[in-house]
């Protein structure tokens, strides 16, 4: 990544600045204001999450924030309510209060003599979800959203559930936010009531888990920030952004698709980042196309970027797995809407043991891009069926890599070839051509369950020559969801359903000599969290069916203007301590018959050199499963938080621990923390959560 540090507008940089609400609350801001915009007023850009301003995210917002600042945007960084060094406590995420919060800000904002009343809001994750849920609010200073790697459904594309299935992830998320919740405002923003904001904070956290699991099925808390409830509501531009290796790509075709505002989409091969620098590559320059849409909304000056294609992708060709990726190979194409008639379906029968096309050329002529999760289109004649079953191991799912990437460590899907063998297993005859999909494939399966509650797990993978195995993308369904996510029945032992399992939307292009290959399993633990039970699943073959969406290449394809070179602002000057490690293990012990999959993500520790501070964060997570007993799935995770200054240390120590048993999930959690070398607070919660047919 280029950093530049000449810009068309000096920037005045504000450390500080504090926001007052209506309730007597105040919030942290960190701002960026181009010179002379009190006599010039320009318009501004809100970043607005609860990741710590002052230093967890103090390199990234300054590379961001002061690049935009340099091209004339007054840029303000706002700590949410109860986090970083903002007044109050943060109890659950996406809550009225903070979204209220978000509508003072906005004005408070238009209100400053450096700005023109023209405000965007951008953000990634958490920021990505509030600037959509505001934008639902239509608040009159809001102009245009960059919603990056979020959803516009709670319950269907987020941390906690895919397709009725608990997410490991869920664990791992709440874990995040429990050590996080846990961590003290700076003395130096705050002054001398940092001890009391801290306790105040301590007080009030609890695991968010246990609320989470209360929730199994789509409700009304699940509802509640879900834009997808009342798309109509927002009227502003909206440019939305993901990665392949991201959890979120899925909304972005829906967004496409759903939005009646002004509305771009970008799908890069990136994991859980900001595209300038993302990972796997390659990154591109996102700042300069974010900077192109807030000209033109926010300006108005005519750049261009709303003559473009309505959605361009990056669809990726056949590549070695890999749990770690630097760059990805593939090409940018783009589409002017979507759906698009430019994706059709091809359809293949799964037989006894292989994967039969039923069209080569799509004749039917179908466009697919849109939703196919009712898809059924069997052939007016059908061979009897063959009956297929498996009952797969819980060491299944060791190599799915993270529901979410995070670029962070090995964390992307490794071959294959081992969960196949647990699996039951359908592949193509190899490719006399490259096969393009861009969308979401259709598993529909005609199948019969053995037990009350199960899931199914379905995986297209890229057979190489060598016979390895690269993930393409993936869907998990819990199967008493398969009518509905709001109200789930119990399985019928011994019934026949007919069952659609959607999976991930991807760009691929299988390259000739390759083979397509569909597995078919009934767990993928630690990925999801498996049923109660040992499952046997039975699935009728010829009647079941893989549906793909194949794009035809378009000659506009070659013409698209490329993307600029990835660039930002110098960062914050930092010193490092203890490097990073990141990684993840496999570890069998075959004396016990135990799994377990390790991760680690260790920042190392490193002093902010510009605020004297020395910070430290690192977690460990372990997911285990013995033999074939599905009650002895345990998640267990460990988190770290320190902040050193001269006169000043104070250390936070997390652990979230979750089991089961065939009816309840057990939660156990611990919260210490430390000042100086005293432990000055202790708290244990131990909670029991009903299953509810997960």
């Amino acid at each position: 990544m280029k950093r530049v540090d000449t810009f068309p507008w000096a920037v005045r940089h504000v450390e500080n600045a504090w926001i007052p609400l209506r309730d007597g609350c105040r919030l942290a801001a960190r701002m960026w204001i181009p010179e002379g915009a009190e006599h010039a007023p320009v318009p501004a850009i809100l970043e607005y999450i609860p990741y710590r301003k002052r230093d967890h995210k103090r390199n990234r917002d300054q590379s961001i924030h002061a690049w935009f600042a340099g091209h004339g945007y007054a840029c303000i960084r706002v700590d949410m309510r109860g986090s970083g060094d903002s007044d109050g406590v943060l109890l659950d995420e996406y809550l009225q209060t903070e979204l209220d919060d978000g509508v003072e800000i906005l004005s408070w904002i238009a209100a400053q003599p450096w700005c023109d009343g023209n405000v965007g809001m951008i953000g990634i994750s958490w920021g990505g979800f509030n600037g959509l849920q505001i934008a639902a609010m239509q608040p009159p200073e809001l102009r245009a959203v960059i919603s990056v790697a979020s959803t516009d459904d709670r319950y269907a594309d987020d941390v906690h559930y895919m397709g009725g299935c608990l997410l490991g992830d869920n664990l791992s998320w709440a874990s995040v936010m429990f050590a996080r919740n846990s961590c003290p405002p700076d003395p130096e923003i705050v002054g001398s009531r940092w001890r009391d904001m801290w306790f105040e904070r301590l007080e009030a956290n609890r695991p968010w888990l246990e609320t989470w699991m209360s929730h199994p099925h789509r409700d009304e808390y699940w509802e509640h920030g879900s834009v997808a409830e009342d798309i109509s509501r927002i009227k502003c531009p909206v440019m939305a952004v993901s990665g392949w290796a991201d959890g979120y790509s899925n909304a972005v075709f829906r967004l496409m698709e759903t939005l009646e505002s002004p509305r771009l989409g970008l799908i890069g091969p990136w994991s859980h980042l900001y595209p300038h620098e993302g990972v796997p590559g390659p990154a591109i320059g996102f700042l300069q196309e974010a900077r192109r849409f807030w000209d033109f909304w926010l300006k108005k000056l005519d750049t261009g970027i709303m003559d473009e294609p309505m959605l361009r992708v990056y669809v990726q060709d056949s590549t070695e797995p890999a749990a770690r990726m630097q760059h990805r190979p593939g090409r940018w194409v783009g589409e002017p809407g979507w759906p698009t008639a430019n994706v059709r379906s091809h359809r293949y029968r799964v037989t006894a043991n292989a994967l039969e096309p039923e069209s080569r050329d799509g004749e039917d002529g179908q466009d697919v891009s849109a939703d196919r999760s009712g898809t059924t289109g069997e052939a007016t004649e059908t061979p009897e069926p063959d009956e297929l079953s498996v009952r797969s191991p819980l060491s299944i799912g060791l190599f799915a890599g993270k529901w979410c990437a995070y670029g962070a460590g090995p964390d992307l899907p490794y071959d294959q070839r081992e969960d196949d063998g647990g699996a039951l297993v359908f592949d193509g005859d190899p490719l006399e051509e490259p096969l393009e999909l861009l969308g979401a494939p259709v598993v529909d399966l005609e199948l019969s369950v053995d037990r009350p509650v199960a899931m199914v797990a379905a995986r297209l993978s890229d057979i190489g020559p060598d016979d390895k195995a690269t993930r393409v993308t993936y869907g998990v369904l819990n199967l008493c969801h398969r009518d509905s996510h709001a109200e789930p029945q119990a399985l019928e032992p011994g019934a026949w359903y007919r069952v659609p399992v959607v999976l991930n939307g991807i760009g691929h292009r299988f390259l000739p000599g390759h083979r397509l290959r569909l597995a078919i399993s009934t767990s993928y633990w630690p990925l999801a969290w498996a049923p109660p039970e040992p499952v046997r699943l039975t699935i009728r073959g010829v009647r079941s069916v893989l549906d793909l969406p194949v794009r035809t290449p378009r000659a506009e394809d070659s013409t698209l203007t490329p993307f600029s070179a990835s660039e930002a602002a110098p960062a914050a000057p930092k010193t490092q301590l203890q490097e990073p490690y990141h990684n993840w293990r496999v570890i069998r012990d075959l004396s016990t018959d135990e799994s377990t999959l390790e991760v680690t993500l260790d920042e190392g520790s490193y002093v902010l050199d510009d605020i004297d501070l020395m910070v430290r964060q690192a977690a460990r997570e372990w997911y285990r499963s013995s033999n074939d007993d599905f009650t002895s799935l345990r998640g267990e995770t460990r988190w770290t938080h320190e902040f050193v200054r001269d006169g000043w240390r104070v250390r936070t120590e997390t652990r979230q621990v979750l089991t089961c048993d065939a009816t309840t999930f057990y939660l156990h959690a611990q919260l210490d923390a430390y000042e100086g070398e005293n432990r000055v607070f202790s708290r244990n919660w131990t909670t029991d959560i009903p299953r509810r047919l997960v």
